[in-house]
């Protein structure tokens, strides 16, 4: 059957790294056999210039038929003073809400070419792979009531509000778990629970889930340390699981261990497994049209796509062995590069994968 794929550019470099994505897959349709349809629609800015609004009605529709969608990135310094609902960021939170996204998987993993670029020693990240679940869809970013309002003494004070059902907490712990039994059955559950009382129920709700799981071993750790021992010791993680502000901050530090965030992808997964796939960083307008941005985040989602929503596992596995063809080639756009390496432009990244894979079906 034909699976739906719904390309959403959006702003930024956006647009130079998702078409070295859908340069690769072009290449799957035609010489592997993938069975695909891509339609491409707005969000973000673009989204918001076009339609007046970050996540028009014509993407909500495209995006509830479609079987996954592939995202670039939104944001920009020229939106920094719209009325909030319409800002770029705001398109991401509404289409995450509106396909019910709860599950966001992001792989750290350091490929051996890469070693030398990480901001660690390479004794201490050689080798790492850590799978991070942060739950997507609860806690103060969609928590109510929320605000701006002038308080009793006159002045004005913002607030957000931190919640989580048990049902939030059991199905996010869930997809952690059964992660973990893919890989090295050990999971860790950063919360705060020594200072939140959503952290007291999550923990709590860890708890119980992980009797169902009696191979997994289950730690915990405050969020605090946690972001420590990933500086420290990173390779004592397997998989990590944790609510949604915790999540995307420790997220982003585990980028930086990896050389680049530029290479590090993420899925967005609803109960049915329909996905959002998108590069674990921004839109990053100060080197937007120059060429020089690094699309292997992007080309990886792709590969998660593969992988999780559409069931080709196989494609997924060419496209991240020929990932490592281009390092091992010495090719590195300008986030990665190194002395001795052959720095290569966006497209040019995108056109050797390409070759890479095609050099398989040789």
């Amino acid at each position: 059957m034909t699976k739906r794929i719904l390309v959403l550019p959006g702003d930024g470099i956006g647009p130079e790294i998702v078409d070295e994505a859908v340069k690769v897959l072009d290449v799957l349709v035609g010489e592997f056999e993938l069975d695909i349809e891509m339609d491409e629609g707005l969000i973000g800015g673009a989204a918001y210039d076009a339609a007046g609004h970050p996540f028009p009605d014509s993407t909500r529709e495209m995006a509830l038929e479609a079987d996954a969608i592939l995202l670039g990135a939104v944001g920009g310094p020229q939106y920094d003073n719209l009325d909030r609902p319409l800002r770029p960021e705001r398109g991401l939170l509404a289409i995450r809400s509106a396909l019910g996204l709860f599950a966001n998987l992001r792989p750290a993993i350091l490929y051996p070419q890469l070693a030398s670029a990480s901001s660690l020693k390479p004794e201490v990240v050689a080798g790492l792979d850590i799978l991070i679940v942060r739950e997507l869809t609860g806690s103060i970013y969609f928590g109510q009531p929320r605000g701006i309002q002038v308080n009793d003494k006159g002045e004005r004070e913002g607030f957000n509000t931190m919640r989580y059902a048990e049902s939030e907490i059991e199905r996010i712990g869930r997809v952690a778990f059964d992660a973990a039994m893919q890989r090295n059955k050990k999971v860790c559950s950063v919360d705060k629970a020594n200072v939140l009382e959503t952290s007291e129920l999550w923990r709590e709700v860890m708890e119980r889930v992980a009797k169902d799981y009696p191979d997994v071993e289950l730690s915990h750790m405050y969020v605090d340390n946690a972001a420590m021992q990933l500086v420290r010791a990173p390779k004592q993680f397997d998989v990590i699981v944790t609510e949604n502000m915790f999540g995307d901050i420790l997220s982003d530090q585990a980028s930086m261990l990896t050389g680049s965030i530029g290479m590090l992808p993420s899925a967005s997964l609803n109960s049915s497994k329909q996905g959002l796939y998108e590069p674990s960083h921004g839109s990053a307008p100060d080197i937007a049209g120059l060429g020089i941005a690094n699309p292997l985040a992007t080309i990886l989602s792709a590969a998660m796509m593969l992988r999780y929503s559409l069931e080709r596992a196989d494609l997924a596995d060419k496209i991240e062995s020929a990932v490592s063809v281009v390092l091992d080639q010495g090719l590195r756009t300008r986030d990665i590069m190194e002395p001795g390496m052959t720095e290569v432009s966006t497209s040019q990244m995108g056109d050797a994968l390409v070759a890479a894979l095609r050099a398989t079906i040789q």
